[in-house]
This record gives structure tokens, sequence and C-alpha cells, in this order.
């Protein structure tokens, strides 16, 4: 896939000679539409991983905040997996109920709802670390490949944030 500087390339000649960039224009071609598949079939591997653990993959993500850092509150939360509190709420009551976390009014700030791991969320983390292996089995990718991507995306991430 071309990289940005091809498609200024691109753009600059068909500007310079008046030609369509039509080949700009191809869904192959585009970032976005490349993310949007990946993105779909990643989660997809997850699920079969997921499952036996009760987490789906959004779920997932809010332990591996957890489990980094035991006690956050619903805004940090949010801002570390860039999620609305709107889609947050919802993921944090079925965890909730599910007992793997408890929500409380902070300690230091009455406004602010603390999220605390409860023994048996601690106690998932065990199971959950069989996770990663299994995904980068699935993908059948190399670790170096992996890795590069992952460097990547979060290049994107960053220059795609406000």
């Amino acid at each position: 896939m071309p990289d940005v500087h091809d498609a200024r390339d691109a753009l600059s000649t068909s500007l310079l000679t008046g030609s369509a960039p039509d080949d700009l224009l191809r869904l192959d071609r585009q970032v976005c539409f490349a993310l949007s598949v990946a993105s779909r079939n990643v989660i997809a591997l997850y699920r079969p991983v997921l499952e036996p653990l009760g987490l789906t993959h959004p779920q997932y993500l809010v332990m591996l905040t957890l489990w980094e850092r035991d006690s956050l509150t619903v805004k940090q939360i949010g801002q570390l997996l860039s999620l609305d509190p709107a889609t947050l709420s919802p993921l944090l009551k079925r965890l909730e109920r599910a007992g793997l976390i408890r929500r409380e009014r902070h300690p230091a700030d009455e406004r602010a709802l603390a999220v605390t791991l409860t023994d048996e969320g601690r106690e998932l983390r065990e199971r959950a670390l069989q996770v990663p292996p299994q995904i980068v089995e699935r993908l059948g990718m190399d670790i170096d490949d992996l890795t590069s991507l992952h460097a990547a995306l979060t290049r994107v991430i960053a220059a795609t944030r406000p």
C-alpha cells in the first residue's frame, strides 16, 4: 500500500497535469477501509478466546486498564480507552453485575465514581494471561511484524487525537 508521500506525489502530479487522481479513490488504497476491516476481523478473533472468561472485547479492555492500575475513576478509564461515558457506563454495570468490579463514590471526590477490582476480578487476570498468545497464534503473524504494526497504529492514534 502506498504511503502518504506517494499519495501526495500522485495528487501533485495530477494537479500539475490536469488529470484526475482516480487511483487515489480506489477502495483498496484507503487507510480508513483497511483499518476498519482489520479492526472488525481482529476483534472477531478475540470473541472465542474471551468467551470462556465471560468477557466481551470492550469489557476485556476495561479489565486490562484495571489490571494495570487497580483503582481508577470512570473518567480516567474513559480517557485511557478513548470511550465516552455513555459507552463506558453500561460496560461497567455489566462487569459489576458479573462480580468483577466495584463502583463506589471516590473518597477524595464524591462527584467521581471510583472503579476497583473485586477478588474475582483480580483472579481473572491469571486466566487472561492466555489471551495474548492465543491471539498471536490465531493471527499467524511474526512478532516483529505485530510489533511494527502496533507502533504504526500508535502513531496513527497520536496523529488523530485532538
